[in-house]
């Protein structure tokens, strides 16, 4: 058991629950303190309860939510390439197999859908050549 982390962060929305681990008591139990709850979004991090946290305990905590935003941010761009992957499947759908019913059903919201994308992406590129120029 000397191989467990010292710190455990439950993952939640927006965040985790940090948790300090101790299996040096006499039961050799795991047991899991909780020592503070983070928001991932505003970098917060509150202390439960009365506790007062460690320069390692936040040093940890720091440490995971700089991480945990990498993470999420590599995950958010992946999620992007899936949908374009999925475009181009719901593409070659549209033209061999749909019926007329099918696209019928999803043609309008599809195309608002990606009319909206379209004028979205065309400004942000807009902007980012005019702050470059």
């Amino acid at each position: 058991m000397g191989d467990l982390p010292e710190y455990y962060f439950r993952v939640k929305d927006n965040g985790a629950a940090v948790f300090r681990v101790d299996t040096e008591n006499r039961q050799r139990r795991i047991e899991m303190d909780q020592i503070a709850v983070v928001n991932i979004r505003n970098g917060e991090i509150k202390p439960q309860g009365e506790r007062a946290l460690t320069p390692e305990d936040r040093t940890e905590i720091e440490t995971w939510i700089a991480h945990r935003r990498e993470v999420l941010a590599t995950r958010e761009v992946d999620d992007i390439l899936r949908a374009v992957d999925h475009l181009n499947l719901v593409t070659q759908w549209a033209q061999s197999k749909a019926t007329d019913t099918q696209l019928e059903e999803i043609t309008d919201t599809l195309l608002l859908t990606m009319h909206d994308l379209r004028t979205v992406l065309v400004r942000k590129k807009a902007d980012r050549l005019l702050a470059k120029g």
